[in-house]
């Protein structure tokens, strides 16, 4: 099972890139937001209790959403290629948990894409996506509030996975093609699989 992780600040195409990632290697999207709003939608036992932590305004622990990971990859997951990992693991702690459940499976991260893009154009990217889209958090002092806890809380895993030697810094900033030949060419050199199209 091939296991990428999609690592960048807000704003950098995260989600532009997973979706061509998903589609050219056959992989299958883990984000854990829509896990975490499916199970507590089916009343699941693993959504029950992260349900009660949302409730009071708690943090869900790292080990609960790391079950629930688990949970999609013996499952939902479990005929798949591999697995794409958007918006985990954000700490550290979250990157060690990650990697210990992947071990027991058998598994490691395989890559880690980096995507890289100046801060002057990550305002600006979300600031313009706000005028297009209408997204609330889309203005100046929540983007700002926003890069400050990524700089604080997540981007020290791009030291960690440097030193496990799987983070594949990408440029970030170009057309959305130019990145995603950049990435896909690095996750090839990673894995040996190559995608579905050259063009």
């Amino acid at each position: 099972m091939i296991n990428i992780v999609l690592f960048g600040a807000p704003g950098s195409g995260k989600g532009t890139q997973s979706a061509k990632i998903i589609d050219q290697f056959g992989l299958y999207h883990i984000s854990t937001g829509e896990v975490l709003r499916d199970h507590i939608a089916r009343g699941t036992e693993l959504g029950k209790t992260a349900e009660s932590y949302i409730s009071k305004g708690n943090l869900i622990p790292d080990d609960l959403i790391v079950d629930l990971i688990a949970h999609v990859i013996d499952n939902e997951a479990r005929e798949a290629k591999g697995v794409v990992f958007d918006g985990f693991p954000r700490t550290i702690p979250q990157a060690e948990a990650l990697r210990d459940m992947l071990e027991a499976r058998g598994s490691r991260v395989h890559a880690v894409v980096g995507l890289e893009v100046p801060e002057e154009e990550l305002i600006e990217r979300m600031l313009n996506r706000g005028k297009e889209t209408g997204r609330a958090d889309d203005n100046l002092d929540t983007i700002k509030n926003r890069l400050d806890v990524y700089h604080n809380q997540t981007h020290p895993l791009k030291e960690y996975y440097l030193k496990e030697g799987s983070y594949l810094p990408i440029n970030g900033s170009g057309s959305v093609e130019e990145i995603f030949d950049c990435i896909a060419a690095g996750i090839e050199e990673a894995t040996g699989e190559v995608r579905r199209s050259r063009k």
